[in-house]
């Protein structure tokens, strides 16, 4: 890429068009991210300190924890700042680094959620053989492919996306460096760059949530096998947090990246993508800690630990 066609910096519009609404919205803002690190902290403490939280299905919740912490200060800090500054710019290599971490990230919580959809097949449909099937070094290795699989996801995307012109300007109608308003911002062919997306769409997104569809269709219809009410009750709940989560983030995440250039709308574009990257992650320790007596217990224990050492 010439000098040309690379802006030293981008303007970031984000919330330009709300200015007399950029201190509230700071403060909600900051005050969503400060739940997001308490809720996903806490569960991750939990999972990492509690012996009895040493399975696979809290194994994967710890990842997914640390994943949302992750992902959500790749972008909050920076939308923070320029909530309460003049100058709403980031440098032409900070925009690099944040859309390759940002996606990473993304394709990252893309593929656990299967992983974490087939922990909850192996536990319901082969209970017996749970312990065979989902062995630590099974756990350690299907995590290591989540985490590879989103990173090598990124790298091909932040490749083609930094090799456009962007000859075309350098404000970017957006809370900050993602895909979709990259390839709008581009005045050069962004066919290959639709291709790739929709290509490491099918891979990255809708393999994962076929996946995720089946493991359902077969944990649902044993359950229903279940000759007990409290055992069917039992065995849903152990499932309809992570469904939830599922549903929250795929729905979203799907629609911004896996869809023509051309159906790109950023007005609404903004509003699901604050919908998966800041509030699902809040929603994550809420819908979890509510649902699962296990973590409620452990944090119980805590809380009146420190109330007992005052």
């Amino acid at each position: 890429m010439t000098n040309e066609t690379a802006p030293n910096e981008f303007l970031i519009l984000g919330f330009s068009g709300l200015q007399e609404l950029q201190l509230l919205l700071f403060f909600i803002i900051i005050a969503t991210y400060i739940c997001i690190l308490l809720g996903n902290i806490s569960i991750l403490t939990a999972v990492c300190l509690d012996p009895q939280l040493y399975t696979p299905m809290y194994f994967f919740l710890g990842n997914l924890s640390f994943l949302d912490i992750c992902y959500t200060t790749t972008n909050v800090p920076q939308i923070l700042v320029h909530l309460m500054s003049q100058k709403k710019s980031i440098t032409y290599a900070g925009c690099v680094t944040q859309l390759y971490f940002f996606v990473s990230l993304v394709g990252t919580e893309c593929i656990l959620l299967a992983a974490m959809a087939y922990d909850r097949f192996a536990a319901i449909c082969h209970p017996l053989k749970y312990t065979l099937i989902m062995k630590r070094v099974v756990c350690v290795e299907l995590a290591g492919i989540c985490w590879i699989g989103g990173f090598l996801n990124s790298a091909l995307h932040t490749y083609v996306t930094f090799h456009l012109p962007f000859c075309g300007g350098n404000q970017i109608n957006y809370f900050f460096c993602d895909i979709p308003p990259l390839l709008m911002l581009s005045c050069g062919d962004t066919s290959l760059n639709e291709i790739i997306l929709l290509v490491a769409g099918i891979f990255i997104g809708w393999t994962p949530f076929v996946c995720i569809i089946l493991s359902y269709i077969y944990i649902i219809s044993t359950i229903m096998k279940i000759q007990s009410n409290e055992g069917r009750i039992k065995a849903f709940s152990t499932c309809t947090s992570h469904l939830t989560i599922v549903i929250l983030y795929y729905g979203s995440a799907i629609f911004t990246y896996v869809r023509p250039i051309s159906t790109y709308s950023l007005e609404k574009d903004r509003l699901i993508s604050a919908l998966y990257s800041i509030v699902t992650p809040m929603l994550n320790p809420l819908i979890y800690t509510l649902r699962n007596k296990d973590i409620k217990n452990y944090l119980k224990k805590i809380f009146m630990k420190i109330l007992y050492l005052k």
